[in-house]
């Protein structure tokens, strides 16, 4: 089985791909850049490096929005040119694939990613999905078989997803529209207010790796940005303070606390006690973000496990759960369209 196993993290920012037979991972932007309507001009992160850019003739694109594919096109080709890649060029077929799924969307948002594969002509054998909170667990070391209840807080490029696990299923799980993307936007909000400096999202997003503090922000710590003036139409650049970056993702951290403590009031009794005495188990690219977790003990009286690795827990997880027998009983095959 180990040979022709494969496990698909397909994220807004990121696609992750998982191979058996080379126990390797494939980390990259989820990227298109197509030229001329039709023909490929590259993908990836060499697709990323272009995004706002490349001239009209080559449209930069990412096919996931929002935690679903929103471009199911453009994400079979990305997925074909990413698994040729994965196996040295080759289109192997005949494999068993496994793809992580959100939990709270639709059925017809779920079979969307399942369709990703089956109508990527690679002949595959197997096709099962797997609730990306599950795996989410499972890449952090959490026996999610086991009786006992766990919160999982994985926070993503455009999406945070909390749920609530127990005997290898989801008790409560949330899907809300807040993530790296909204941090980025806001930044570019409040330069754009205080300084006139219209800036771009990948230098929104530099500052805030550089800067972002969900806590304590330190006054002197600044950054340089540039971007166009808005009065003169000229490039400028400007100091960014780490204060600045602050008070622009505060509100939106607040939000993310507030359906934390949301899905904790919903919780059974029995499982919050489990949670107490464990913790909440934070993941996600955007979880990176400096002090994070001592904000949610803060707001929460609960202690945090900070994933090692967190934009590579999904991934990792259906890793563990195609090579291990055990956990099989964790996938499941989409029900059929209902949109025929």
């Amino acid at each position: 089985m180990a040979q022709h196993v494969y496990g698909i993290d397909l994220g807004t920012s990121n696609i992750k791909m998982y191979s058996g037979s080379s126990d390797n991972i494939l980390n990259e932007k989820n990227v298109i850049a197509i030229k001329n309507k039709n023909d490929i001009f590259s993908f990836g992160n060499q697709a990323f490096d272009m995004y706002e850019k490349a001239p009209s003739n080559i449209s930069v694109s990412f096919p996931v929005k929002f935690g679903v594919i929103a471009d199911i096109k453009n994400m079979e080709t990305l997925f074909n040119c990413f698994y040729k890649k994965l196996n040295g060029g080759k289109s192997v077929t005949g494999s068993d694939f496994c793809i992580a799924v959100p939990t709270d969307v639709t059925e017809v948002e779920k079979r969307a990613f399942y369709d990703v594969i089956l109508d990527a002509k690679l002949k595959a054998k197997n096709i099962t999905v797997v609730e990306k909170p599950i795996a989410d667990a499972v890449g952090m070391g959490i026996d999610v078989q086991s009786p006992n209840g766990h919160m999982v807080v994985d926070i993503g490029a455009d999406t945070t997803e909390i749920s609530v696990i127990s005997l290898g299923g989801i008790v409560l799980s949330k899907l809300i529209k807040t993530g790296g993307t909204k941090f980025d936007e806001a930044i570019c909000g409040i330069v754009r207010k205080k300084y006139n400096l219209i800036i771009g999202s990948r230098s929104a997003e530099q500052i805030k790796m550089q800067l972002a503090d969900a806590v304590e922000p330190d006054e002197d710590t600044i950054a340089m940005t540039y971007g166009r003036n808005i009065l003169t139409g000229l490039p400028n650049a400007r100091e960014i303070s780490a204060s600045l970056i602050h008070e622009a993702i505060k509100e939106l951290l607040h939000q993310i606390i507030e359906n934390i403590k949301l899905i904790l009031e919903r919780t059974p009794p029995e499982l919050t006690a489990d949670i107490y005495a464990k913790g909440i188990f934070l993941t996600g690219g955007s979880a990176k973000i400096l002090n994070i977790d001592r904000l949610i003990t803060e707001e929460t009286g609960l202690k945090v496990n900070m994933a090692e690795n967190p934009s590579e827990t999904v991934i990792r997880g259906i890793a563990s759960i195609v090579m291990t027998p055990e956990l099989s009983d964790l996938t499941y095959i989409p029900r059929e369209k209902q949109y025929d």
